[in-house]
């Protein structure tokens, strides 16, 4: 099996609408704006932030963002993280996690956010591996205004 993660174009705007949409279908809340993606949704964010798209025998087999915070640009917001059904079990979304932490320490990036909302906070401990610990005190901006609060994520770079 032939494993790819290469860096979003603003041409896969479409795709990564695509790809999120399905790889959200049945795994989190249906309320959520991440069913709604077009590319239209997805062009800002890689114009102002990134993302990956993991190939797997050259198909498209899932995706990831990331965007600047508000606040900081040294900070990075990770949104929209998913694996299509067909191949989930294999631990791809590590390889999404680790193009994005390796391209943040390129980019001498401080800190990397990210939300888990209720149906994933199991995934809690998968994260700590990468050393993203639990931050209450975070608000993610991108949240969406029809879903229950997330729990916040915080990986610390030296």
């Amino acid at each position: 099996m032939k494993v790819v993660v290469r860096e979003a174009l603003l041409d896969d705007a479409q795709l990564i609408a695509d790809l999120t949409r399905q790889a959200w279908a049945g795994k989190v809340d249906a309320r959520s704006e991440g069913h709604t993606e077009t590319e239209t949704t997805v062009l800002p964010d890689l114009q102002h932030g990134g993302g990956f798209i993991l190939m797997v025998d050259d198909n498209p087999a899932g995706c990831v963002r990331w965007l600047p915070t508000d606040e900081d640009g040294s900070i990075w917001k990770i949104h929209r993280l998913g694996v299509l059904p067909d191949y989930r079990g294999n631990s791809f979304s590590e390889h999404l996690l680790e193009a994005i932490i390796h391209h943040a320490h390129e980019y001498d990036i401080s800190e990397l956010h990210m939300a888990l909302y209720p149906e994933h906070e199991r995934l809690a401990d998968f994260y700590a591996i990468f050393d993203f610990n639990i931050a209450p005190e975070l608000e993610f901006s991108l949240r969406d205004s029809l879903t229950p609060p997330p729990v916040m994520l915080r990986k610390l770079f030296d």
